[in-house]
């Protein structure tokens, strides 16, 4: 027994050499890529830890030493759409601000740490807010859609993704021919231009903004251009740095070439038709003005409803008013003509044949009364003069002194001859064309013709 424990000893003494042996030996064996990851992992969490540590978020870069500087530069994706009601145009972009920390600088075998969101609510950043915005939304689907990368010498690059409603104020003195300048104004909220200086990032190429191929293309109008400007804004707290955005627009003219205009000019064309229909069809010509008059009311209605309501007339809605006139001109010119086919032939040149049907018929009653007035001459007896004529017993004259009753076939009614240049004249004088019918088919197509001209002359040559 005494022999058996000492052998014990021994066997476990060499085991644990063995297996410590075995160990060392496998800590020495080179590293697998895994283990390198993790290396790197372990490296870059202690950088950023300390990187952070005593860092104060509160305080911008260079605080009360100089001033901070922000790199920034748009990236339009897409434009529209436009309101016109509103006075309001929606931008969907890529808003990138880069600025210089020296706090966080740090040194490794990697030059840029691409990081998300968490780390940008755990340093400064710029309080940068859009003037003339009314609404913004971050993109979070299916996160936060920010972006910040850090380099080795502090430089930091924030990226985000934004769609912002903002104003736009338009002048619709040329609607719908009309051009505008809708601009995009940010800056610092509470740093002013001695402590944040805000400029675009000059590359050459973009002079901080860039607009996509497909971003431009809009349903009312096009891109014809855009450019940026750096200004001030003065307050009472002091002088803030703003940077601008302009996109210039020009309005497509086609939806109200199809919509208004077209519409407008058939309904004036509408109203002339009127003037070749004979004066005689009160009825049909009474449709024709009414029914355009109605139709011109209405569509004036449907086009002030696309606009806000301005207090000052634009170009279509002068468009409108004269059209309203024509087809007005043609409703009065109507109740012209038909007033004088009424009362009076003489309008149109016919009093001579007027006047002789008038002469016949009171030369054809004066012949019928002379016929009577002889016919009572001749069947009634002579009285000698002074003679009293006999009254019969109860009164009444003798049937023998009675005048002879009035034949009661009347006379056959004296025709007076008409010549052929007057019945002529009352033909023509049914199927008249009235001289203001005449000279309104030719004025009036003619003024509309030199309105439209002198119209998309003006405005489509500014």
């Amino acid at each position: 027994m005494a022999l058996k424990m000492p052998m014990l000893k021994t066997l476990l003494v060499l085991y644990l050499f063995l297996n410590l042996d075995f160990r060392r030996g496998s800590l020495q064996t080179p590293p697998n890529s895994e283990e390198k990851a993790e290396d790197n992992i372990t490296m870059y969490t202690r950088i950023l830890d300390g990187l952070l540590e005593g860092y104060d978020k509160r305080l911008r870069p260079g605080f009360g030493e100089w001033t901070t500087v922000v790199n920034t530069d748009i990236l339009v994706t897409s434009i529209g759409p436009v309101s016109d009601t509103q006075m309001e145009y929606t931008i969907d972009v890529f808003f990138r601000q880069s600025w210089n920390d020296e706090r966080l600088q740090f040194e490794g075998p990697i030059h840029s740490l691409s990081l998300n969101n968490l780390m940008a609510g755990k340093i400064w950043t710029p309080d940068t807010y859009f003037h003339n915005s009314k609404k913004s939304v971050v993109h979070n689907t299916t996160t936060p859609n920010k972006l910040l990368r850090l380099e080795s010498d502090g430089t930091l690059l924030y990226t985000m993704r934004l769609t912002i409603s903002a104003d736009c104020p338009m002048q619709l003195y040329n609607f719908p021919m009309d051009e505008h300048t809708c601009s995009l104004k940010f800056g610092s909220y509470a740093y002013t231009s001695e402590e944040i200086t805000y400029v675009w990032l000059d590359n050459n190429v973009t002079n901080g903004l860039a607009v996509a191929e497909d971003g431009s293309r809009l349903s009312q109008y096009y891109l014809t251009g855009f450019e940026t400007h750096s200004g001030s804004c003065s307050t009472s707290v002091g002088n803030f740095t703003v940077l601008t955005a302009d996109f210039h627009l020009k309005r497509k003219l086609g939806y109200f070439l199809i919509q208004t205009y077209l519409p407008c000019v058939m309904t004036v064309i509408l109203s002339q038709v009127s003037f070749w229909v004979n004066r005689e069809s009160v009825p049909a010509r009474t449709v024709f003005g009414v029914t355009t008059v109605l139709t011109m009311t209405t569509l004036s209605i449907s086009a002030r409803s696309m606009l806000p309501k301005v207090s000052y007339a634009t170009s279509m809605d002068w468009f409108i008013a004269v059209c309203y006139g024509f087809v007005f001109s043609a409703l009065i010119e109507f109740a012209t003509v038909n007033y004088f086919t009424k009362r009076s032939w003489a309008w149109d040149g016919q009093g001579d044949a007027g006047r002789n049907r008038r002469r016949g018929r009171r030369q054809g009653r004066r012949s019928l009364y002379a016929v009577r007035r002889r016919r009572r001459a001749a069947h009634s007896p002579s009285i000698p003069q002074g003679e009293q004529i006999p009254m019969g017993p109860i009164g009444r004259v003798p049937a023998h002194l009675e005048p002879i009753p009035e034949a009661r076939e009347e006379a056959s009614p004296v025709h007076v001859p008409i010549s052929s240049d007057d019945e002529e004249r009352e033909v023509k004088t049914y199927n008249s064309v009235s001289k203001i019918d005449k000279v309104s088919r030719l004025l009036f197509p003619l003024l509309f013709a030199l309105f439209n001209a002198a119209y998309w002359w003006t405005y489509l040559s500014k």
